[in-house]
């Protein structure tokens, strides 16, 4: 294993590297916050497709797809479509608006009231998103150092929290594409030859799994529409997903990069079902089915292949949580800390003392989520609680505002507060992992805000001038002009 560690701390002391690279270049919020709005569509394209793939489409992926055969990919697959999605019908529309946080987009839309409610809910997602990546490491570490679950979360915690506090999203985006680099090579390029070749092929496989593994549906229906509500509308509205948005430079960027990075997921989404497919053929009796994918890399793949491709799990749980931390802090700073003081502060206007600001809510967020993700079991849970208050919660009120004219600000709170209230007490009742909470509390929210815009005053037109300006990028400061590292 002394190869396989060598590859592992090269590859942490490269992200703890590039943290430090990333502090010298953020000198302002808009390089702090969104990489000065200035990432051309190769860059774009891989760390977007890299916030996306976590360790949920990773080591969850594989494990779904030991579980159900091909059909385990719908989960990724779900989460490529939405990227799709945003990417062809919002993304420009969305980067156009030179904001920072989705909330912010409400208050354009809406004149000013939605921005701490929403604030709340987004901060409530991220927070969990952020926990949920966290716990990942300890599966990882276990594997490659034999620790325990605390030492493991800390140890990756600390260095996600280190080179996110030290340069924001420049870092992160710098970390993200050498991990978008990895991740491509270890799971695509080498684990997934390895393992059909290792389980005898296609035809091997076929001949000693039921039919069941090769019906595209075979998970079933229910389900598949499930993570259509929760995956793909949430990469519609998710303040980690828009915050990389924000990142692109132009609109072709935002579309053309975000299309490719799509169409990553759903490749990613195939393999990691092959894997896991390959898996229930070698070792058809896993006391779990997540453990499917440690239990490939431990035990079949070359010294040095091992480490490579560990280094693509951790990768894959890096970008996630990296990107969860900043959109947690970025909403806690900027939605819910600057408005309650009163002070929400524009774009250019002593942005370098914000800096400092949020870098230590980046810190006090990443010690936050570390004690939350060691104390916290149950990780399905926790993800699909902040799953369901985000796609019930906010899907209405901001793809409302994006498409219909007619929505109000007392429509959109209304929406927000019933449609949160409504999957919180649908889950109390149901059970967190029933489906019901979120179709109906999807339905009520859409209920409320198509009742309560129709009987309350239209949005003040001058709201909705301003709007469409901010729309057509109008109104708002271009960014920067690209170097060398926006390609």
């Amino acid at each position: 294993m002394a190869v396989d560690y060598a590859v592992i701390v090269v590859y942490l002391a490269g992200m703890l590297a590039m943290g430090w690279w990333g502090m010298r270049r953020a000198r302002s919020k808009s390089e702090f916050l969104v990489a000065g709005r200035r990432l051309g569509p190769w860059m774009y394209s891989g760390t977007m497709a890299a916030i996306v793939l976590g360790g949920a489409s990773t080591i969850g992926g594989v494990g779904l797809g030991y579980q159900y055969g091909l059909s385990g990919a719908w989960m990724v697959f779900t989460i490529g479509l939405g990227l799709l999605a945003l990417s062809v019908f919002f993304s420009a529309r969305i980067a156009r608006l030179k904001v920072y946080t989705v909330s912010e987009m409400l208050d354009l839309r809406y004149g000013g009231r939605a921005g701490v409610i929403s604030g709340v809910v987004m901060w409530a997602y991220t927070l969990m998103l952020a926990v949920t990546s966290t716990i990942a490491y300890a599966t990882i570490f276990d594997v490659l150092f034999d620790v325990n679950r605390t030492v493991a979360i800390v140890l990756g915690g600390t260095i996600v929290v280190a080179y996110s506090t030290l340069g924001g999203m420049w870092s992160i985006t710098i970390t993200d594409m050498v991990q978008f680099v990895v991740k491509t090579i270890g799971v695509l390029l080498l684990l997934l030859p390895i393992a059909v070749v290792k389980a005898g092929g296609f035809s091997e496989m076929k001949a000693k799994l039921p039919t069941e593994y090769f019906d595209p549906l075979g998970i079933g229906g229910e389900t598949i529409f499930t993570y259509v509500l929760i995956y793909t509308f949430g990469m519609l509205i998710g303040q980690d997903i828009w915050q990389r948005v924000f990142t692109a430079r132009s609109d072709s960027t935002a579309r053309w990069g975000g299309t490719v990075a799509g169409t990553y997921c759903l490749v990613y989404a195939l393999a990691g079902a092959v894997i896991g497919t390959a898996a229930k053929v070698m070792y058809p009796k896993l006391p779990s089915a997540d453990a499917a994918f440690a239990t490939i890399v431990k035990d079949e793949l070359p010294v040095g292949v091992r480490g490579l491709v560990l280094a693509a799990a951790l990768a894959a749980v890096m970008s996630t949580s990296s990107g969860a931390l900043i959109a947690c802090a970025t909403v806690a700073n900027n939605d819910i800390w600057s408005r309650l003081r009163g002070v929400v502060a524009k774009e250019g206007e002593g942005e370098r003392d914000e800096v400092k600001g949020n870098r230590a809510f980046i810190l006090l967020m990443g010690v936050a989520v570390i004690v939350i993700a060691i104390a916290l079991n149950n990780v399905v849970e926790a993800l699909t609680v902040a799953y369901n208050l985000l796609v019930g919660g906010l899907l209405v009120p901001i793809l409302g505002g994006l498409l219909w004219r007619r929505g109000t600000a007392a429509g959109a709170l209304a929406a927000v507060a019933v449609g949160g209230a409504s999957v919180s007490g649908l889950m109390a009742g149901f059970g967190i992992l029933a489906n019901e909470p979120v179709y109906y509390g999807l339905l009520a929210s859409l209920a409320v805000y198509v009742v309560v815009s129709l009987a309350t005053k239209p949005t003040d037109a001058a709201v909705l001038s301003a709007w469409r300006e901010r729309l057509a990028g109008r109104g708002t400061e271009e960014p920067a002009t690209p170097d060398p590292v926006t390609v």
